[in-house]
């Protein structure tokens, strides 16, 4: 009996969440991130001792291969990875009591930690599965008609554009598709022309903040400026930079904004927000049934049915986690972890990179090629020799292998990167 008692006291612990005193990252870190904050020196363009502890905190750090891909998804530090055993050994005691009536409890200061950290109300923040289920909410909810045009680029994320074109083959819309030759170091350039192919017509730019394929940062607020000027909407896809770039959401001054948690926030895998300016959330239809389907209650478009409480309440110990390092912190060291083995790989011949190493316009994602081989090839070679992981990018006018450091990425795995590009570039 009084283990029963103590099970249930445990439970009930464990239903506040990451949010309280004796949150899992407290248990784990707080003391370690304290230590090496004494480690830190604002002069130092490296501060590694720092960083070494980040390093620890990250299983990932230590595996057996060189995880350079963090643009798809990012691995959790350990704080999380326990954070989510644990909710799911909790749930496995009887699910439909401990995730209906204890962790769901949990969903309101979840809200308001996200909103925290998004600097935005908490009333116009939903939780949901990742930036797909996020913009498609948005993109299916917009209250359109026949010949409504939107502008988007050929460069958006496959899952968007798919969307954006279903509404034009189901509803009569007008999808029309930029395209640029990145990298662009003129944020002007961007903004004209999306602006020169606006017509009267033309209801919602689609403005992907980073594109995912060799990490340009897209002038999002002077894209909205320009918009909202003429009466025109923007949804953003912010997946690669909620938890990455150091913004508010309001700053962006966009309309609506969808993004993944799993990526640099290093969330869960399945996490992800929506954002929707709060007197814009009553016109937007849910994608999911609702009783009040045109009510102006954000939680409207949360009706997901069973879905996995221990990964959303797992978010928390994530956003301690960000918290404990500062996001303006951390979009430095991600940014300086490009641009050290990028600025080394240029140098390489027959190397070539795809990205600007400008700050302003670009952090993480950098896309590098060699002479004579297609991404796919250097991608295998980099795997199958030197145990590294990234991606070959085809997509339309890009072709490069994306690489994508992470904040437990070490600098020995940026050299041996740098190292095996240059051997397959004199191999090729």
């Amino acid at each position: 009996m009084n283990n029963r008692r103590s099970f249930f006291r445990r439970s009930a612990a464990l239903g506040l969440g990451a949010f309280g005193v004796n949150s899992l990252f407290n248990q784990l870190h707080a003391a370690d991130f304290a230590d090496a904050e004494t480690l830190w020196n604002p002069a130092s363009d490296t501060n590694e001792d720092y960083w070494k502890v980040i390093q620890d905190a990250y299983t990932a750090s230590k595996s057996d291969v060189i995880i350079l891909n963090n643009g798809g998804v990012s691995p959790s530090p350990l704080v999380v990875q326990e954070a989510l055993e644990k909710y799911n050994k909790q749930a496995a005691q009887g699910p439909s009591y401990y995730m209906w009536r204890i962790m769901d409890k949990g969903r309101e200061p979840l809200r308001q930690r996200l909103a925290k950290l998004a600097g935005c109300d908490a009333e116009e923040i939903a939780i949901n599965r990742n930036a797909t289920e996020a913009l498609n909410t948005i993109i299916f909810g917009l209250p359109l008609e026949k010949g409504d045009e939107i502008i988007g680029t050929i460069q958006d994320y496959p899952n968007m554009i798919q969307a954006w074109k279903q509404r034009e083959m189901r509803d009569g819309l007008v999808y029309k598709q930029l395209s640029f030759e990145f990298p662009i170091e003129d944020d002007e350039q961007i903004v004209k022309a999306f602006e020169d192919a606006i017509t009267p017509r033309t209801k919602i730019l689609h403005i992907t903040h980073i594109i995912n394929w060799v990490g340009q940062i897209m002038p999002v607020k002077k894209l909205c400026k320009m918009a909202h000027a003429k009466g025109i909407e923007v949804v953003v896809d912010g997946a690669h930079t909620f938890g990455l770039l150091d913004y508010t959401i309001p700053d962006l001054d966009c309309d609506y904004f969808g993004t993944s948690l799993h990526k640099f926030l290093s969330a869960p895998v399945g996490s992800g927000m929506m954002w929707i300016k709060k007197d814009k959330i009553e016109k937007i239809w849910p994608l999911l049934c609702n009783s009040v389907p045109q009510g102006k209650d954000i939680r409207k478009f949360e009706t997901l049915g069973t879905r996995s409480f221990c990964i959303e309440q797992a978010i928390g110990e994530a956003i301690n986690f960000q918290e404990a390092i500062g996001t303006k912190r951390k979009q430095e060291r991600v940014h300086f972890l490009k641009k050290y083995w990028a600025e080394q790989a240029q140098q390489i011949p027959g190397v070539k990179i795809h990205t600007s190493l400008k700050p302003e316009f670009s952090c993480a994602i950098a896309g590098v090629s060699v002479d004579g081989l297609k991404p796919e090839q250097v991608d295998a070679k980099l795997f199958k020799e030197y145990k590294i992981h990234t991606v070959g990018i085809n997509w339309e006018n890009i072709h490069a292998v994306r690489v994508t450091p992470h904040v437990y990425t070490k600098l020995s795995d940026l050299d041996r990167l740098v190292e095996a590009l240059g051997k397959i570039a004199k191999e090729a």
